[in-house]
């Protein structure tokens, strides 16, 4: 069928039947009521052997003209809006969209911009990258933000902070503890840094101003891990023991670490590991250990107990859980492990040339990243169930000189942080491409692991170990040997960087003018006046009484 674009308002009765928006109407060649085209120009010139391939349209006889043109005035025409089409088929087209092209058909029309502002894809798109906000103590609207805005203004706030990594920063230094710093975690949605170490003391400090709120009583065992989010705080050291705190309802800060005046029941221990708890990590319904018995454990949040079990080979060192599946890492393996059933459905042997210290996963894929004592930041695509022992990287990364004790992700930043004294900032937006499929989003995009880009950017000046490493919001902080926390503060990058953009292009637009006025004065045949320059250059700032001396020297001999 034909089709032909015209502005609205001005239909052609040859053709009638259209879709339209506001601004643009597209027509269709109608049926008359013998179920027939009226003209079928194309068709017939296609089926005419005597007509000629040439592309100029053919001219019609006058007469025909009057024929055709009588029945095509007797019919109807039928005009329908993108909008009215069933609201089902309006979602899946929308549905179909990425982000920019969904931002696209906001700014189409007023009914558009509703609909796309309101479409459940903006809470897909951000559950995808970062996963789902940190509800606040109480009910919850189903479907609803923890803060009553919509999912479309939480992902561009969430979108124009990632973009703040690689601008100018701010580092701030928290000190409180007396040895090491073992782990830290960053609770950007309440503004909330949690901190421990050697000392066996954990401390809560205030992410925006940093003082230190709240520390609690010495456990007598190195804090090696810690995990919170807004309705629980969980803690392992070398006690074999997880100290937890509940979140205290209409507190200003959370938790009561400390335990002065507060309920004894929003403080409790889970008992289950053999040795040392070396790494933790939360969802909405549990609760996942590692430790030094070879074993992950997975705590059912309700509960309070142990409900599976994950035996390894050797120490655990990290884990990251995602969806129904964990992944960890003992000795020189990485491991996923489904949860449901127990079962192990991929193994890595031999990940790293050494130790596997530290493990990330994203909300996007099937992706896995590890980091070890050769140095080395390594990706592997484990969406799908293998078992073959010997997965090759998808790209590696060699940013360290010592181990990669720490890795931290949120889209699209992967962070690490070594013994060397250095953070490597990898961006991953050219290596994870999105799908068209509704089941799997994203995957690995396919290249050449010799072609891998170096990190992004990279953080030093610290001159000793880094145990650990959190990212979140336009925040990055990390922990080390010399008993202090590093903050870096990148809220005011690209607000620092319009102002510096903005000065650039004042500076452009007044060299272009000069530069036009110059050209205008050639044109015109005038020279440029150098004393009036010379003012502008020295300004006598009023006293006229001043005279201008001359260089060239006066001779004696005055000519007559």
């Amino acid at each position: 069928m034909d089709f032909d674009c015209n502005k609205a308002g001005e239909s052609s009765a040859k053709h009638c039947s259209s879709i339209c928006n506001e601004g643009t109407l597209i027509q269709g060649n109608t049926l008359t009521h013998c179920g027939k085209a009226k003209k079928w120009n194309s068709l017939n010139k296609l089926n005419n052997p005597e007509s000629s391939h040439g592309s100029l349209p053919r001219v019609n006889d006058p007469k025909e003209d009057g024929e055709t043109g009588n029945d095509a005035t007797a019919s109807e025409c039928s005009i329908m809006c993108f909008t009215d089409l069933p609201s089902a088929l309006v979602c899946e087209v929308l549905a179909r969209l990425d982000p920019k092209g969904l931002g696209v058909v906001s700014c189409v029309s007023t009914v558009l911009q509703t609909l796309a502002t309101d479409h459940q894809g903006w809470k897909k798109f951000y559950c995808e990258r970062w996963g789902l906000p940190n509800a606040p103590i109480g009910s919850l609207v189903p479907g609803g933000t923890p803060d009553g805005r919509s999912w479309k203004a939480l992902f561009v706030d969430r979108e124009f902070q990632s973009r703040s990594f690689m601008g100018r920063f701010s580092v701030d230094v928290l000190r409180g503890h007396n040895e090491d710093v073992r782990t830290v975690y960053l609770l950007a949605a309440a503004n909330l840094i949690f901190t421990g170490g050697h000392d066996s003391v954990v401390r809560m400090w205030n992410m925006e101003e940093g003082l230190l709120i709240d520390e609690s009583r010495p456990f007598g065992c190195t804090i090696r891990a810690i995990a919170a989010d807004s309705r629980l705080l969980v803690t392992g050291g070398s006690k074999a023991f997880i100290q937890c705190w509940r979140a205290i309802e209409g507190a200003s800060h959370l938790f009561h670490i400390s335990g002065n005046g507060t309920n004894q029941n929003s403080e409790f221990r889970l008992w289950g590991h053999e040795g040392p708890v070396t790494c933790l990590s939360l969802d909405s319904t549990r609760i996942y250990s590692g430790s030094w018995d070879m074993t992950v454990r997975v705590w059912d949040r309700a509960e309070m107990k142990c409900v599976q079990k994950f035996m390894h080979a050797d120490w655990v060192l990290a884990l990251a859980p995602h969806g129904n599946t964990v992944a960890s890492t003992a000795g020189r393996d990485a491991y996923v492990w489904d949860i449901g059933s127990g079962e192990l459905t991929t193994i890595i042997s031999n990940a790293h040339v050494g130790n596997a210290y530290s493990v990330a996963r994203t909300h996007l894929a099937g992706v896995l990243f590890t980091g070890g004592e050769d140095g080395a930041i390594r990706l592997f695509d484990v969406s799908e169930i293998s078992d073959d022992e010997n997965i090759k990287p998808a790209a590696t990364w060699l940013p360290h000189s010592g181990p990669v004790h720490s890795l931290a992700f949120e889209y699209p930043w992967l962070v690490s942080a070594s013994s060397d004294g250095r953070i490597a900032l990898i961006d991953l937006r050219k290596i994870l491409t999105p799908l068209n499929s509704s089941k799997r989003r994203f995957r690995v995009k396919p290249f050449d692991p010799s072609t891998v880009e170096p990190p992004q950017r990279m953080l030093h000046g610290f001159g000793c170990y880094l145990f650990s490493v959190g990212i979140g919001a336009d925040r990055i902080i990390c922990g080390g040997e010399d008993g202090s926390v590093r903050v870096w503060n990148f809220s005011e990058a690209l607000e620092i960087e319009k102002k510096a953009q903005a000065l650039r292009s004042l500076r452009q637009e007044n060299r272009m003018r000069r530069r036009k006025a110059q050209v205008e004065m050639n044109a015109n045949g005038r020279r440029v006046d150098h004393c009036s320059v010379a003012m502008k250059r020295n300004p006598l700032k009023g006293d006229k009484s001043v005279t201008w001396q001359i260089k060239r020297p006066i001779s004696d001999k005055v000519k007559s």
